[in-house]
């Protein structure tokens, strides 16, 4: 077996399951689970349709490189979204079965274990936890960057020395930043521009959270639009991962897609060839359907920002909250520690949310996480406040 398994910890929802166990919840209450990011508003018809009528295109095998439309959907919604002058559908963009599943795969792309120093993967803590494993099983090894709330959870180059900038070979970015909600400004952009052309490393942009933001004039700054704004012509070892899952409710159908530079992604598809991880042809149809079409995700900011507004109303004055750059989580402390907060939620109010302590790892003397829990405003806006005020209840006990 593959020794760096082992270095592999329980994914954030297992450890979960075992602070739960043993535990009982209150059953007089509705249950309401606002731990996992999983988007709970309706998938949108045309969508929907879009796949059925495609149907007829699983009997047939799926290209790696997807078919054309979908690749000049996405070419064309990120050309009108981060405003380029221009990306080419043929080498700079690739279909994926969804952000997560290339996210680790590009690291088996980029890492190149040969050298006698071991290779270092660089992420922000806390994380999304396919960075890590990833890392491991590409035969890097991670190290970290916290993102605290005394520097507005951004990302802090100078925590990481001179010999671990030397080894570094891929860091993974996420903005807007799951779990804080943090954007990276076109100043940070820069700063990690100018490490990458030191260094020689690749960055990874994940931004599957980039269409959910509540301010319609103001959408998140993307890695591709400050590329170009910066004037790296042909986004030099930049790669950008999206997904519809968040912007178009389909966590389901698995699509998203990545883009950037043609060289690092010409060796991701040969990558992917051999890897055996093309979209079926129904799935492509309906993506290239809901990267067409802005209505409907401008429907579902709308229904995100009177979420975060009622949840604000709800627990201002109890606890310090405030609205995130973007993304759909509220990331709050708590007065005693996280895991004995979420366990006591569960237990006396029947509300589900995950410690942060659980997405992060100790690093430079400390874990960010700690203390602080992330919940995902993704049910009815009527779940949503009940579970606020439930949270504000336990909140005024403790």
């Amino acid at each position: 077996m593959n020794p760096n398994l082992n270095q592999l910890q329980p994914y954030p929802f297992q450890k979960l399951r075992q602070l739960f166990d043993g535990v009982a919840r209150n059953a007089a209450l509705k249950p309401i689970e606002l731990q996992i990011g999983e988007p709970k508003h309706a998938t949108p018809g045309f969508i929907r349709q879009a796949l059925m009528d495609n149907l007829d295109g699983l009997s047939t095998y799926p290209t790696t490189l997807g078919i054309p439309a979908l690749r000049n959907s996405i070419a064309g919604w990120a050309k009108r979204r981060y405003n380029l002058a221009g990306i080419d559908p043929e080498t700079e963009v690739i279909p994926v079965n969804g952000s997560r599943e290339a996210l680790f795969s590009f690291a088996q792309t980029v890492i190149d274990s040969s050298n006698a120093k071991q290779p270092v993967v660089v992420c922000p803590n806390p994380f999304y936890q396919i960075y890590e494993g990833a890392a491991f099983l590409a035969g890097a090894e991670p190290h970290f960057i916290n993102t605290l709330p005394e520097n507005h959870f951004k990302l802090d180059y100078g925590q990481l020395p001179e010999t671990v900038w030397s080894r570094t070979q891929l860091i993974y970015v996420c903005s807007p930043n799951n779990p804080t909600g943090s954007v990276m400004t076109l100043d940070d952009w820069r700063a990690l521009f100018a490490l990458s052309d030191r260094y020689g490393f690749v960055l990874a942009s994940d931004e599957c959270y980039s269409e959910i933001y509540c301010d319609e004039e103001k959408p998140p700054l993307g890695a591709l639009d400050a590329a170009q704004q910066l004037g790296r012509v042909g986004f030099p070892r930049l790669v950008v991962f999206n997904s519809l899952s968040k912007r178009s409710n389909v966590p389901g159908l698995r699509s998203g897609f990545v883009a950037g530079n043609a060289q690092l992604l010409e060796k991701f598809l040969l990558y992917r060839t051999y890897h055996g991880s093309a979209m079926n042809p129904a799935a492509q149809a309906a993506s290239a359907a809901a990267w067409g079409d802005e209505a409907h995700v401008i429907e579902n900011r709308r229904l995100y920002a009177r979420k975060f507004s009622d949840a604000i109303a709800v627990l201002s004055g109890t606890t310090e909250v405030q609205m995130p750059d973007a993304s759909f989580y509220l990331w709050i402390k708590t007065p005693i520690s996280d895991t004995e907060f979420t366990k006591r939620l569960y237990q006396d109010y029947n509300v589900t949310v995950l410690p942060g302590s659980f997405l992060a790892r100790d690093a430079h003397g400390v874990n960010p996480g700690k203390d602080f829990v992330r919940i995902a405003l993704v049910t009815s806006p009527e779940e949503c406040i009940e579970a606020m005020e439930r949270i504000k209840r336990l909140l005024q006990t403790l």
